[in-house]
């Protein structure tokens, strides 16, 4: 009976890790990257580079 507990707690606690990790997934896809407000290529106007 013993054995029968502990391959029940075994699932039960494998299977709560195995959701957390999940959502933990789920969260980081979601989170939104603080992007740079500055332009990669910028190009001169006409008349400013004289």
């Amino acid at each position: 009976m013993s054995r029968l507990i502990a391959a029940t707690v075994t699932v039960v606690v494998a299977a709560a890790l195995a959701v957390g990790a999940a959502l933990g997934i789920v969260a980081l896809l979601e989170a939104t990257p603080e992007q740079p407000n500055s332009p990669l290529i910028t190009y001169e106007q006409a008349g400013q580079g004289d």
